[in-house]
């Protein structure tokens, strides 16, 4: 019989979609590599090529599902025909509906990432978003301020606070969908949360007031049923 030898990007690839399958159904403590292993119907060395651990396996599906965002933003970031507001504006749209498209999946995984045993994951992986985020945003707010729409002395540092508050709201949002996990949240709460760091977000940019709408509450609310 002649041997099939995949492509080690889909190989990876077939790693990561069982470990994701199994965190959903098992939990990331009681799934081991030895149910990978038989889910995928690999050798125990052939998975030690691709990862050296589990925690190298959790790190590896949280970069994938990075840059699965990453694919769909960017693209709307560097569009030179959009101005800066509507940049911002499609990309708060476009992260808030392909995180809860992809809701069912990210939920395990939010109770990894926010568990005390990953705090250096959790600050390893929020300084590698910074990298790629930063530039992104100082090249959307020259051109902001270049159209009179926002206002900002220093670009790049003004970008460094925004990506702070950016990732701040996406922590405080973080952890209500967990608690909503355990029992009823006040939707009164989560509004005020996502309306603080809107007006917080629209001042740093020095744009007008309610000139941009980071979340919209009726999607936001399908995290909570």
């Amino acid at each position: 019989m002649v041997r099939i030898i995949k492509d080690p990007s889909v190989r990876r690839s077939e790693i990561l979609d069982s470990a994701q399958r199994l965190l959903y159904s098992k939990g990331y403590e009681e799934m081991t590599i030895q149910n990978i292993l038989d889910d995928t119907h690999i050798s125990k060395g052939a998975f030690y090529h691709y990862f050296d651990s589990k925690q190298a396996l959790l790190e590896g599906l949280i970069e994938r599902t990075g840059e699965e965002g990453m694919q769909i933003i960017r693209p709307v970031l560097t569009d030179p025909k959009l101005n800066a507001l509507i940049k911002l504006q499609i990309y708060f749209d476009l992260a808030l509906r392909w995180k809860t498209a992809q809701k069912a999946a990210l939920i395990p995984i939010l109770r990894i990432w926010y568990s005390d045993d990953n705090t250096l994951l959790r600050q390893k992986e929020l300084a590698a978003g910074k990298k790629i985020m930063i530039p992104l945003l100082t090249d959307v707010l020259r051109q902001g301020i270049t159209e009179g729409l926002m206002e900002a002395a220093h670009p790049e540092q003004t970008a460094e606070v925004l990506v702070s508050l950016i990732m701040g709201l996406s922590d405080a949002l973080g952890d209500l969908i967990l608690a909503g996990q355990a029992g009823p949240v006040d939707l009164e709460r989560v509004e005020a949360t996502i309306t603080a760091y809107t007006h917080a977000i629209e001042r740093t940019l020095g744009s007008a007031p309610s000139s941009l709408k980071l979340i919209d509450m009726e999607t936001m609310k399908q995290w909570f049923l």
